[in-house]
C-alpha cells in the first residue's frame, strides 16, 4: 500500500498574518522580526509552544528574522538549567533561531543608562516604601492612588540614590526606583510601576556584578526596542500593559515595536499556570517536570508526542483575540494522525492468554512477514517469529461470546494476524472456572492470513509467539485530571483534588515481540490493536525497553464518560 497522505485542512484564522502583510505591503517594515521571550524559572509548557509556534512559523513565512531570547532579570528564580532545557525544548519543536540567541542580562548596562536618563528627566524616583507599602498607596481599579512622600525628590537626591542602590549600599527591599506617571491613572500599570529593585542574589550570567535588577515591565519594552522587533507578539494578559511600554519608549526617544496581543492556549483536563505546575512537582503528584502526564514539552516528549502533532495542533487552534477553551482531544486527534503514518507496528499482548495450537509441531518455529506501517510502503517488512505456543489477549476469547463478539469462541475461527486461521477446539480452566489457556488447530493452507478456497473469518487476533517473546514492563498514562477545568476546585478544596487517581497504571506482565528488545529511547510504536507506545528515555535500559502510552487508538475518554 502507498503513502496515504490526507490534505489537510486549511489552518485557523490568523489576525497578526494579515497585519504583517499589511505592514510590508504598505512599507511600514522591510522585514519582520519576532521573538519568543521565555523566563528561564521553568520548563515550557503546550501553552508557550503556541507562542513557539506563532512566532517562529510568521517569520519563517514572510522571510523574516526570529530571536530567542531570555527574560532573566530575576536571579532568584532563574537558573541555567531551565535556560537548556527550554533551548532543548525549541529545537525539537522543529525550531531553530541561528544567531539570534540573545539575554535581557545583555542590556543591563543600557537598561541602566536609559533608566538614569528618565531619572534626569525627571520622570523616575527613588521610593522608601516596601513592597506592602507600595501596594497600599496604589489605590484599587475603583480609587486612585496616593502619591509616595518619596515621588518629589530632586533629581540630584534621585541620581544620587540610585547610583548608591547600584553600588549595595542598601539591603534588599529598603529602595526601589519608580517610574513618575499618575498615580491616578485608569490603567493600574500606570500608578508609578517599580523600575529596578535591589537583590543581592548571584545572577546566572553576570554574577555578582549586579545588586540591582530591572523589573519584567521595564525590560520587556527595552528588550524589543534593542532588537528592532517589528512585530512584538503578546499573550492578552500584556495588553494592559502595552500603554506602560509605549510610555517609557516615547519618553526615551527610542524606537517603539508594534505589540500585538492575542488569546492564550487553554485546553481541556490541562493546568499550565507554571506555579501549580510546580506545585506537582515539589508535592510530588508527579515524578518531575517531565512526567509524561506533564503538559510540558519534555514531558510530552517523553510520553512520545511528536513535535509534527503538536505543531499541527497549533496550526488548526490558529490565532484569535478572544479566549477559549479547546478540547485536549483535538490534541489527541493530531497525535494519533502524525503517529498513524510515522510510527512502525508491532505486537505485544497486555493480558497474557496461552494459545496452543494442538496440530502445529512441537519442536516447530517459523517466521512470517509482518508489515511494518501499512500506511508508509518504505517502512518495509520484518520477520516474525511463530511456533506452537502463543498469547493473545485474554479479552480475545469468550466462552460464550455475545452478540456482535468476533474474536475466538468455542467452534470459532478467527485470522492470527500475518499468520494463520486458527480454530478452538476447546479450552483449559483453573479451580476458579478462569480460562488458563485455548487450545485450536491451524490450516497450513492459510498461511499469510488467507486461503485458496475464498472462505472469509470476521475476527483478527494480534499474537506473540510464547517461546521468543519477552516480558516487558508498560507505564498506562492517561489525563491527569479528571475534571474538563481543573483550576477550579469544589469550595475549600485545592485543585490537587481534581487529580485523576486513575492517571497511572502499570503493567509488568505484557507478552511483547522480540524485536522491541531494541527499541531506542524515545522511539514510538503502535502495538497492534492496542495504542502507541513510547520507549521511555529515563526507565529504559539496553535490552529491556520500559514503555510509555502516548495515546490509545481512538478516544475512549470520551466513551468512557459519557453519560
Amino acid at each position: 500500500m502507498g503513502n496515504k497522505k490526507k490534505q489537510p485542512p486549511a489552518s485557523g484564522h490568523n489576525f497578526i498574518r494579515d497585519i504583517i502583510r499589511q505592514d510590508l505591503e504598505s512599507g511600514k517594515c522591510q522585514k519582520i522580526i519576532t521573538r519568543f521571550p521565555p523566563e528561564p524559572n521553568g520548563y515550557l509548557h503546550i501553552g508557550h509552544a503556541k507562542a513557539v509556534c506563532t512566532d517562529f512559523e510568521l517569520a519563517r513565512e514572510f522571510g523574516g528574522e526570529y530571536h530567542l531570547r531570555f527574560d532573566d532579570t530575576n536571579p532568584l528564580k532563574e537558573e541555567g538549567e531551565y535556560v537548556e532545557a527550554i533551548k532543548t525544548d525549541i529545537k525539537w519543536l522543529g525550531y531553530d533561531w541561528g544567531k539570534h540567541l540573545y539575554f535581557a542580562s545583555d542590556y543591563f548596562d543600557r537598561m541602566y543608562e536609559y533608566a538614569l536618563q528618565l531619572i534626569k528627566q525627571g520622570q523616575a524616583y527613588v521610593d522608601d516604601l516596601n513592597a506592602e507599602q507600595i501596594r497600599e498607596y496604589r489605590g484599587t481599579l475603583t480609587q486612585p492612588g496616593r502619591e509616595s512622600p518619596c515621588r518629589n525628590r530632586s533629581v540630584d537626591e534621585n541620581l544620587k540614590l540610585f547610583t548608591r542602590m547600584q553600588e549595595g549600599a542598601f539591603a534588599d527591599g529598603e529602595k526601589v526606583l519608580r517610574a513618575k506617571i499618575d498615580m491616578a491613572a485608569p490603567n493600574i500599570n500606570m500608578r508609578d510601576p517599580v523600575m529596578y529593585r535591589i537583590s543581592h542574589n548571584k545572577h546566572h550570567r553576570t554574577g555578582d556584578q549586579w545588586c540591582i535588577y530591572p523589573m519584567y515591565d521595564w525590560a520587556h519594552g527595552l528588550e524589543d526596542s534593542i532588537e528592532k522587533i517589528t512585530h512584538s507578539l503578546c499573550d492578552i494578559s500584556f495588553e494592559d500593559h502595552r500603554p506602560l511600554y509605549e510610555w517609557f519608549l516615547e519618553q526615551l526617544g527610542i524606537y517603539k515595536p508594534q505589540q500585538i496581543e492575542f488569546a492564550r492556549l487553554n485546553i481541556s483536563y490541562t493546568i499550565t499556570s507554571k506555579r501549580k505546575l510546580a506545585r506537582l512537582v515539589e508535592d510530588g503528584h508527579v515524578s518531575g517536570w517531565d512526567d509524561p502526564r506533564m503538559p510540558t514539552l519534555s514531558g510530552l516528549r517523553r510520553r512520545g508526542v511528536p513535535a509534527a502533532a503538536v505543531r499541527e495542533f497549533m496550526r488548526r487552534i490558529g490565532v484569535a483575540k478572544n479566549e477559549g477553551v479547546v478540547e485536549v482531544s483535538m490534541l489527541e486527534y493530531c497525535v494519533r494522525e502524525v503517529l498513524n503514518y510515522t510510527a512502525q507496528r508491532r505486537m505485544g499482548v497486555i493480558d497474557p492468554l496461552l494459545l496452543i495450537i494442538d496440530n502445529y509441531p512441537e519442536d516447530k518455529e517459523e517466521y512470517v512477514e509482518a508489515v511494518n506501517n501499512p500506511e508508509d510502503e518504505t517502512a518495509g517488512k520484518r520477520k516474525l517469529p511463530f511456533s506452537k505456543v502463543l498469547y493473545i489477549e485474554k479479552a480475545d476469547f469468550r466462552i460464550d461470546p455475545p452478540p456482535k463478539f468476533f474474536r475466538l469462541a468455542p467452534g470459532r475461527e478467527i485470522r492470527l494476524k500475518f499468520a494463520y486461521y486458527v480454530k478452538c477446539v476447546s479450552y483449559d480452566t483453573d479451580s476458579s472456572g478462569n480460562v488458563t489457556a485455548v487450545h485450536c488447530t491451524y490450516d497450513p493452507a492459510s498461511r499469510g492470513g488467507w486461503t485458496e478456497d475464498g472462505r472469509k473469518v470476521k475476527g483478527t487476533s494480534h499474537w506473540v509467539s510464547a517461546r521468543h517473546a519477552f516480558t516487558g514492563k508498560i507505564l498506562n498514562y492517561d489525563r491527569l485530571f479528571n475534571k474538563e477545568d481543573p483550576a477550579r476546585a469544589a469550595p475549600g478544596e485545592d485543585f490537587t483534588a481534581n487529580l485523576n487517581p486513575d492517571s497511572l497504571s502499570e503493567n509488568n506482565s505484557c507478552k511483547l515481540e522480540p524485536s522491541l528488545k531494541e527499541a531506542a529511547p524515545e522511539q514510538v510504536f503502535q502495538f497492534e490493536r492496542l495504542g502507541y507506545y513510547c520507549a521511555d528515555s529515563k526507565l529504559s535500559r539496553p535490552g529491556a525497553p520500559v514503555f510509555n502510552r502516548t495515546v490509545t487508538l481512538r478516544d475512549t475518554w470520551a466513551k468512557k464518560n459519557r453519560c
